[in-house]
């Protein structure tokens, strides 16, 4: 994905030790467990674009300190000045990483706002 998309090596091996998967660097990602799926997509995600990074689900198969580690990687790719769009249904998540809301259903805009709101 790296080389399609014209991403340095420098900046693949950053974001594999960003997410702490080093050690399974040369591996495929199909043998993944779920949890190691969702570590390695967050990466891939952020890195091809840089200005803005999208991801569903980021914290589904995570273990407690996994949730913590992606939420705290978003909340800092958006004081790094990144648009940061997350898809969940995990609404208290979401009430913890996020500093704004847009809620959709059937295609249409229900809601949006701070989460204070």
């Amino acid at each position: 994905m790296a080389a399609t998309n014209g991403i340095q090596r420098s900046r693949v091996d950053a974001m594999i030790s960003l997410v702490g998967l080093d050690d399974v660097a040369g591996k495929r990602v199909g043998g993944f467990s779920l949890g190691m799926g969702s570590a390695s997509g967050s990466p891939r995600r952020c890195s091809a674009i840089r200005e803005r990074c999208c991801s569903t689900e980021p914290v589904n198969g995570l273990d407690p300190e996994g949730i913590l580690w992606i939420r705290n990687l978003l909340k800092s790719l958006a004081a790094e000045g990144r648009t940061v769009f997350v898809s969940s249904h995990l609404m208290s998540e979401m009430a913890v990483t996020a500093s704004e809301l847009i809620v959709v259903g059937r295609g249409r805009l229900i809601a949006s706002g701070s989460v204070d709101e």
